[in-house]
């Protein structure tokens, strides 16, 4: 079973990515998930991976899991680090520069 993290470590890390960090779970959605989508946010996330809900120009929705590129988490520290990972290879993945961290 993964790791379950405090219901307050979650809540702040979708609102610092969902408010901060937009343009970065479009490409992580798309890098990984669904090329098509237009709108993509983090819904939630345990320590086997994040979990997005993406809309496509059709209007159609859907649920995504994307697994940590590292392997499973049980630290509040190692899901930014994760994060990132998933931004840096998403942004290889797709030909797009990586803002730095």
């Amino acid at each position: 079973m993964p790791h379950s993290f405090p219901s307050d470590v979650v809540e702040a890390v979708l609102r610092h990515m969902n408010d901060d960090h937009r343009d970065d779970n479009i490409l992580i959605v798309r890098a990984f998930a669904e090329p098509s989508a237009t709108e993509a946010a983090m819904t939630g996330f345990d320590g086997d991976g994040g979990d997005w809900r993406l809309a496509r120009a059709d209007g159609s929705t859907a649920e995504v899991r994307i697994p940590w590129p590292g392997g499973s988490i049980a630290e509040r520290p190692a899901v930014r680090r994760e994060v990132v990972a998933l931004y840096d290879a998403a942004c290889a993945r797709l030909g797009v520069e990586p803002r730095p961290h």
